[in-house]
């Protein structure tokens, strides 16, 4: 596995992060700085009044969640999936299924809600310097594009059609999306059939480039496994699932079956990974802390329930948080993240029902 000290000018906290994980300095510095990195790691306390719902909507699997720059929470569920009895047991009656994409504002009340035909399963959001909000169509093998109240302006691939990774024009099940403020472009993680990213013109959809694991050309022959030990490194994506850009211009995609983050160059370049644990499932999203320098990664582990925060100068890991559970701060299958202005991190869950959680930032690191 590749892994260097990528040491940058992070700032002071930068620098104390740094000299604790790759050492220097005497016995007595070293725990003296130590100490103070762990002090610097953020630490989050959940919100139990977040968010307000209306007490007669009833919601499925969380599968989309965005904090766009007003600090609006976007959301997105599988409507589909509500059965009869889960409206009987709603906490207020008569109750419906809440709309497939719910806007909230900051204090977690509805904003608005799509509703009318959209496809079953969209299953990530990104909201971009043109206030248009894009999603996947996974199921359908389509990427969308909607203006903010929910009307349908670009759609990319075809309805029902998939050819393979290395296919121009078509996707394989795309799983989520980010839009560079700078150029326009279109980055998509084509993960649950394909195996890639994929990179179009957002204005016009036209496709412009695409690779897979380590920069190269993806081979979707190769076997689909998960990482047997941490020394592991496979050489193909195995469900890419969730994707973010840095504001220094890294595309970080979440490599959720092999546990690890790539991190690339937006023309496709491999910069540095980092493998989480062995075994299946402990990357299904990442998100990057509000600071300017963007110091910490946070990375959603669907299968141990919990969050990692890694330092994004060398993806070192720090710590963690949650456990499985369906109490407050617990998570069934976290499955989306997202990070507001403040600091605070938003967490949507896919087992066995619907929840998203704001965790508030503690202590060091808020603003």
């Amino acid at each position: 596995m590749r892994s260097t000290c990528m040491l940058k000018n992070f700032t002071a906290l930068g620098a104390v992060l740094a000299v604790a994980a790759c050492g220097g300095g005497d016995a007595a510095t070293d725990q003296a700085t130590t100490e103070q990195a762990e002090q610097l790691v953020p630490a989050f306390q959940v919100d139990e009044a977040w968010p307000q719902l209306p007490a007669d909507w009833v919601m499925s699997s969380g599968l989309g969640l965005y904090v766009d720059a007003g600090d609006h929470v976007w959301v997105s569920h599988r409507a589909e999936l509500i059965e009869p009895e889960h409206l009987a047991a709603a906490a207020q009656t008569p109750a419906r299924a809440a709309p497939i994409v719910m806007e909230l504002d900051p204090s977690g009340r509805v904003v608005q809600g799509w509703e009318g035909e959209f496809p079953g399963v969209l299953h990530g959001f990104f909201v971009d310097h043109n206030d248009f909000v894009w999603t996947t169509a996974r199921d359908q093998h389509q990427i969308m594009k909607f203006t903010r109240d929910g009307e349908l302006v670009l759609t990319i691939g075809r309805e029902n059609e998939t050819a393979g990774s290395n296919d121009t024009e078509l996707m394989g099940r795309p799983s989520d999306i980010y839009v560079a403020p700078e150029t326009n472009e279109l980055f998509v993680v084509d993960g649950y059939t394909n195996r890639r990213v994929v990179v179009f013109d957002g204005e016009t959809g036209a496709y412009l480039r695409h690779w897979g694991a380590y920069g190269e050309r993806p081979d979707d022959e190769v076997r689909r496994g998960p990482p047997e030990s941490v020394d592991d490194a496979p050489a193909q994506f195995n469900l890419v699932h969730a994707i973010a850009g840095s504001d220094d211009g890294l595309i970080y995609v979440a490599d959720r079956s092999n546990s690890r983050i790539q991190v690339f160059t937006r023309a496709g370049e491999f910069v540095v990974e980092r493998l989480l644990r062995a075994g299946s499932g402990g990357a299904f999203a990442v998100a990057f802390s509000h600071d300017p320098e963007q110091q910490f990664v946070f990375v959603a582990d669907g299968t141990e329930h919990k969050v990692w925060i890694l330092r994004r100068s060398d993806l070192e890991i720090l710590g963690s948080f949650g456990s499985e559970g369906a109490a407050p701060g617990q998570f069934q299958r976290p499955h989306n993240l997202a990070v507001d202005s403040h600091g605070n991190i938003y967490v949507a869950e896919a087992d066995p029902g619907w929840r998203v959680q704001r965790f508030m930032l503690q202590g060091a690191g808020s603003r």
